[in-house]
């Protein structure tokens, strides 16, 4: 089994990729998987992640915990600001707009604790920025969505809430209980939850590509663009925000990396579920679901190079 969680880690962007392209191309290959089904994939991710928590995990938040607030800071402002301004610069319609923001709005995926895991990273901080901002998410995706969007759509908050609580917060409240209680069965199946969490990510990416094939095909060029741009220039902000800091190189690729790097099948699944008049708002998430995967890869082979202090 960890040879398998391995080669599942290691090859995680090409996996996603290659599923990704058959869905595009083929759609019938992915069209068997339920849109409905989005939610409940998400829901075994999160539980997986709540799995891995133990108390130990958020003592880190009183340890340093300015590193955590700016992580907070930065990653409900950079991103979100960053949508709001691509979607502006490049004219994005209503519908396609509110996808970017959706992604922007998003806390941090549990990718970006892989990818800082191989960039040599800090860890710790990566993982402990995703939880904290995943815990967060409930009020402060719906509260930001909402400010930036509300002069040209209708977002459903209430929905929005509910939606994230039920897919994220029960979900890893449930994992870490059971964790906290059940410790020693949980431990047996490490090694089985990177692989559960990448099937889970590559249904998700191939039902979302799949069922906006056409979609896509119309836009995808221009999306593609903003997805890219939102993305890259994510992972510079984080880095130079982490710079003007005075972070250590290893926080500093932590940082970059989970500001980048956003959790794109829950703002795939929210766009469905809030905005279900605006089809065209799940392409954004579906897109970033699959490029991050592959920037974050090429990025943490580049931050490798990039000697730590101690080193």
């Amino acid at each position: 089994m960890a040879r398998s969680r391995d080669f599942v880690i290691k090859y995680m962007a090409v996996i996603v990729l290659v599923i990704a392209l058959m869905a595009l191309f083929v759609p019938r290959t992915a069209m068997w998987i339920e849109l409905s089904w989005i939610n409940y994939l998400l829901m075994m991710v999160m539980f997986g992640m709540g799995l891995t928590l133990k108390p130990e995990s958020f003592i880190l938040v009183f340890k340093r915990p300015k590193d955590i607030l700016c992580g907070v800071f930065a990653q409900y402002t950079i991103m979100p600001l960053l949508a709001l301004c691509l979607s502006r610069l490049f004219g994005l319609d209503a519908a396609l707009t509110a996808g970017v923001i959706l992604v922007g709005t998003c806390p941090g995926g549990t990718a970006s604790n892989v990818i800082t895991y191989f960039a040599k990273g800090d860890i710790a901080l990566s993982v402990t920025m995703t939880s904290v901002n995943t815990l967060l998410s409930p009020i402060l995706t719906p509260l930001i969505t909402y400010l930036l969007l509300k002069t040209t759509v209708d977002v459903n908050v209430t929905s929005m809430l509910i939606a994230i609580v039920n897919v994220i917060l029960i979900p890893i409240v449930f994992g870490f209980i059971i964790n906290r209680f059940f410790a020693h069965i949980t431990q047996k199946m490490v090694d089985l939850l990177p692989v559960v969490s990448v099937v889970a990510i590559c249904m998700i990416v191939a039902t979302v590509v799949a069922h906006n094939a056409e979609k896509i095909y119309s836009c995808g060029l221009l999306v593609l663009s903003v997805v890219v741009l939102h993305n890259l220039l994510g992972y510079l902000c984080g880095f130079t925000f982490g710079k003007m800091l005075k972070m250590s190189p290893q926080k500093i690729k932590a940082f970059s990396i989970e500001i980048g790097m956003q959790n794109s099948g829950l703002a795939t699944g929210l766009a469905g579920t809030a905005l279900p008049m605006l089809s065209m708002a799940t392409v954004p998430g579906a897109v970033f679901s699959v490029w991050h995967n592959l920037s974050g890869a090429i990025l943490a082979v580049i931050y490798r190079r990039w000697q730590n202090e101690e080193e």
